[in-house]
C-alpha cells in the first residue's frame, strides 16, 4: 500500500470517546483549502495533497485557511519550523471565525536568533475579546523534525497540546462569572508565515535577516476530527502534573498577572 493510501486508510478511522462515535477527517491541501492569494506563489503541495509549505521571503508571506468550518472539534496539525536564524519570522496555526466579534484560538510561533528557543504565544478571543496570552520558550527545537500541535475545543474547556500532551487548558466560564467563550461560531482553521519582526522577536528589537530567506514551514497530516457533542476531554493526574511542569519550567508570560483582576476573574478559579 502506497504512504498516500495508508494515510486516507488512518484517517478514516473510527473510534470511541465519551460513547460518542467521532470521524477524523485527513485534509487534502489540494481539495479542502483555500490559498491566500497575497502569497500564493509561495506555498507547494506534495504527498498528493497530504503536506504543504508555506515560504516568507522579502515580497510576500503566505497561509491557507480550511474550506469547511467546524464546531466542537480536535484540529491536529504536523509542523516543522524553518531552522537556524528566524528572528522575526511568526509562523502559525490557528481557529478563527469572521467578523468583528470573532472567536479565535491560536498557536503562534516567533523566531530567533539560531541557538535560542522558539517562543509559542498562545491566544484566546471570544467575541472579538482576547487578553489570553500565555506565553512559552519551547523546550526542543521545532525545526529539527516534526511535531504534533492540537487544539481540543469543546463546551467545557480549549486544550493546546504539544505531541498529545495537553500544556494549557483554558475553562468555560460563562456560566458561573459571566465570561465570553466561544460557544456560537464555527471557525475554519488557518496557517501562515509572515514579517512580523516589528513586534515577535524581544519586542521587535531583533529584526528578520533576508540573507537567510525563504523561510519554510512545512505542515502534513491535519486532521480535524468533528464530534456529535462536545467532548469532555478529562484529564489525568499525569497530565495536569505535566501542564504544571511547562507553567513552572517554560512559561514566561501569563495574561493573570498582566491585566486588573476583574478582567480575568477566572485566574482565581481552581482549573482542574
Amino acid at each position: 500500500m502506497s504512504s498516500s493510501s495508508s494515510l486516507r486508510a488512518a484517517a478514516a478511522l473510527l473510534f470511541i470517546c465519551n460513547c460518542l462515535v467521532a470521524v477524523s477527517i485527513a485534509t487534502d491541501f489540494v481539495k479542502d483549502v483555500d490559498i491566500d492569494e497575497w502569497g500564493k506563489e509561495h506555498v507547494k503541495v506534495f504527498e498528493d495533497g497530504a503536506s504543504l509549505s508555506l515560504s516568507l521571503d522579502k515580497d510576500s508571506g503566505s497561509g491557507f485557511q480550511t474550506k469547511e468550518e467546524y464546531l466542537f472539534s480536535r484540529f491536529d496539525v504536523e509542523l516543522k519550523l524553518s531552522p537556524g536564524y528566524s528572528a522575526g519570522v511568526v509562523t502559525t496555526f490557528y481557529l478563527s471565525s469572521l467578523g468583528t466579534k470573532h472567536d479565535e484560538i491560536d498557536f503562534e510561533f516567533l523566531g530567533n536568533v539560531t541557538g535560542e528557543p522558539i517562543t509559542l504565544h498562545t491566544n484566546i478571543y471570544s467575541q472579538g475579546e482576547g487578553r489570553k496570552e500565555k506565553t512559552y520558550n519551547l523546550w526542543y527545537d521545532p525545526s529539527e523534525e516534526y511535531h504534533l500541535y492540537s487544539v481540543v475545543w469543546n463546551p467545557e474547556r480549549i486544550v493546546f497540546m504539544v505531541d498529545d500532551k495537553p500544556i494549557r487548558v483554558h475553562n468555560n466560564h460563562e456560566k458561573d462569572l459571566n465570561l465570553p467563550y466561544p460557544t456560537k461560531q464555527p471557525m475554519r482553521v488557518y496557517a501562515s508565515i509572515w514579517n512580523g519582526d516589528d513586534w515577535a522577536t524581544k519586542g521587535g528589537s531583533l529584526k528578520i535577516n533576508w540573507q537567510y530567506a525563504p523561510y519554510v514551514a512545512h505542515y502534513r497530516n491535519l486532521n480535524i476530527t468533528e464530534y456529535e457533542q462536545g467532548e469532555d476531554h478529562p484529564l489525568t493526574q499525569e497530565d495536569k502534573d505535566y501542564i504544571e511542569m511547562v507553567e513552572t519550567e517554560h512559561m514566561i508570560y501569563n495574561y493573570c498577572d498582566a491585566y486588573d483582576k476583574e478582567l480575568v476573574r477566572e485566574c482565581d478559579v481552581p482549573i482542574y
